[in-house]
């Protein structure tokens, strides 16, 4: 008994040992690090014509005591192209992120673009938004100015009139031939007749 006691014991030590985890060391704050502060981090385009000027550009300062560098900036499409600074950007100094919406797209549309950089407020999420709006089509001289059709004059057409249906005429029965037998009849019946009358 006192055999599996230990036993016990040793496996819920050894346990106990594998579970614990290990805590990194916390990141000591550089006092002097960067800023990246915007003049906005929003631009709305409002409502635009198709295949419009689609550039806008967010500007930032440098608010820190060391020099910004940019790693990275990415959109949340493909519709959505940022450019940004290669070169570090110093102390107190400003720079731009140009951003390029394809308003060739036509409807609304809300996107976003992700700044990584090592300033303290890495990453940055810039937004645009607006309306692209199709252009408006003059109708050609083969379409309709509107929707409804026009109603299109027809001539009176009288009622066809209709053939006159010929009855089938029926043929008169040919006439009966008198054989000989029958006109000797007649005659036997005649004379018969006429020698009783008398």
């Amino acid at each position: 008994m006192k055999k599996l006691l230990f036993a016990l014991t040793m496996m819920a030590g050894t346990y106990g040992v594998f579970a614990q985890e290990t805590v990194p060391a916390a990141v000591p704050v550089n006092p002097n690090a960067p800023t990246m502060k915007f003049e906005k981090d929003a631009i709305d385009y409002g409502t635009i014509k198709q295949d419009a000027d689609g550039n806008r550009v967010f500007t930032f300062t440098n608010d820190g005591k060391e020099p910004i560098v940019i790693s990275e900036a990415h959109g949340s499409c493909g519709c959505t192209v940022p450019t940004y600074p290669k070169e570090p950007i110093m102390p107190g100094k400003t720079a731009e992120i140009k951003v390029h919406y394809d308003t060739h797209r036509v409807g609304p549309f809300s996107k976003s673009v992700t700044v990584n950089s090592n300033a303290k407020n890495s990453p940055v999420v810039l937004r645009i938004s607006g309306t692209v709006e199709a252009p408006a089509v003059a109708p050609t001289a083969s379409e309709p100015a509107t929707i409804i059709p026009t109603p299109v004059a027809t001539p009176a057409t009288t009622a066809p009139v209709k053939a006159a249906v010929k009855a089938p005429v029926k043929k008169a029965a040919a006439p009966v031939k008198k054989t000989s037998s029958t006109a000797a009849k007649k005659t036997t019946s005649t004379a018969k007749k006429t020698a009783t009358s008398k």
